[in-house]
């Protein structure tokens, strides 16, 4: 910040955040401005004896000085700097004429009170052209002595100035909890975008495996009835197809327990998925609880990428490799081409979607997935920290 920026630029800036002060503060406070006003009428009247309809002439002058400090504090608000010195000229002006009326101890309090609102509330040139015009009528006004008056000027200017920095301190205390609480909001939406994400991608999971598997075997019953085949083998098919309807409930439910957190026995699942899809299986390392996110991840790939060999090579060789590594932990499905004269028609369901799916389950665990073809087959490897 440049030196004539320090001199005119207006002081702790509004920031969109309302202090809510404590009970005790705003009970001092009240009763700290009633005792000024107290005090402000009992040096008034005190001054110079008042009868009959006089008596109200102090309230006029107090209600003018009130008036003119309250479009003075409105400017200042607004940061409009002429206005404001209008304002604080019209106290001046005030100010001199109570003094020569009679009531210095309201002339008082306004030169005394606007030298240090002036500093705290005006920009720094303003503020210090107006306070010494303050303090000035108020030391021709005043009978002390020069000693004295250099001590009030001193203190006063003092005061003013150290306000002014708690005020410029608490406003930047304000900006500072405005971006926390912007930065708190937007992490609250990012958490929510990406616990949308990770159910969309549970839905996904789920109802992809189980309603691709039963496309498969339904569309093996179709073309089973088409060539004329016999009622028990379409029958196997359709039953195959309501059992795995049957896991796919399963399936859910177990979903919506990992999404509350629980730990999955992901050795014992790829065992069973495995088994079920006539894969062959190796466990590598000792089987250890796996946190829910990896865990679910490892499933699901396990069920990708069984449901795809089913669907896109059937009747091949399978193979599983689960392997228990330190901090990782890694699951790698085989699996060769189709045999010769499989049907490729069944290879023709699924909305390709699943391979997405399990890359962006891998990444954002910090992991990885790779898929490719290999040895005339294809393979998929998944690694994700535990």
């Amino acid at each position: 910040m440049s030196t004539l920026e320090r001199w005119t630029r207006w002081p702790a800036g509004d920031v969109p955040v309302r202090e809510h002060g404590s009970r005790a503060r705003t009970v001092l406070s009240f009763f700290g401005r009633a005792a000024m006003l107290g005090a402000v009428l009992s040096g008034t009247y005190a001054e110079r004896h008042y009868g009959g309809w006089q008596v109200l002439i102090p309230l006029g002058w107090i209600a003018a000085a009130a008036a003119l400090f309250t479009g003075w504090y409105v400017s200042c608000r607004a940061q409009r700097l002429w206005p404001a010195m209008a304002c604080a000229a019209g106290l001046l002006v005030y100010a001199g004429l109570a003094h020569e009326g009679g009531a210095r101890t309201l002339a008082a309090v306004i030169w005394c009170g606007l030298a240090v609102l002036a500093v705290i509330r005006l920009p720094l040139a303003a503020g210090v052209l107006t306070a010494g015009a303050a303090l000035g009528s108020y030391g021709f006004g005043s009978n002390d002595s020069l000693l004295v008056l250099l001590a009030v000027a001193g203190g006063l200017g003092l005061l003013g100035w150290l306000l002014r920095l708690d005020g410029q301190a608490r406003s930047a205390q304000r900006a500072l909890l405005a971006e926390e609480r912007a930065a708190q909001a937007a992490r609250a939406e990012s958490a929510a975008l990406a616990e949308r994400a990770r159910i969309a991608r549970e839905i996904h999971d789920v109802l992809a495996h189980s309603l691709s598997a039963q496309l498969v075997h339904l569309e093996a019953a179709r073309l089973m009835l088409d060539a004329g085949a016999d009622r028990a083998e379409v029958r196997e098919r359709i039953v195959s197809a309501r059992r795995m309807a049957q896991d796919g409930l399963v399936e859910t439910r177990q979903a919506l327990s990992a999404l509350r957190g629980e730990f999955a026995p992901v050795a014992e699942f790829v065992a069973e998925l495995a088994a079920q899809s006539a894969a062959e299986l190796t466990v590598d390392g000792v089987p250890r609880p796996v946190p829910a996110e990896p865990g679910l991840a490892v499933r699901r790939t396990a069920q990708e990428a069984l449901t795809n060999a089913r669907k896109h090579a059937p009747g091949g060789r399978v193979e599983v490799r689960l392997a228990y590594l330190d901090g990782a932990v890694e699951l790698t499905v085989r699996n060769s081409g189709a045999p010769r004269g499989a049907d490729p028609v069944l290879g023709d369901s699924g909305n390709g979607y699943g391979l997405l799916g399990m890359r962006e389950r891998a990444e954002l665990l910090g992991g990885e997935l790779l898929a490719g073809p290999e040895d005339g087959g294809w393979r998929v490897l998944l690694r994700v920290p535990t």
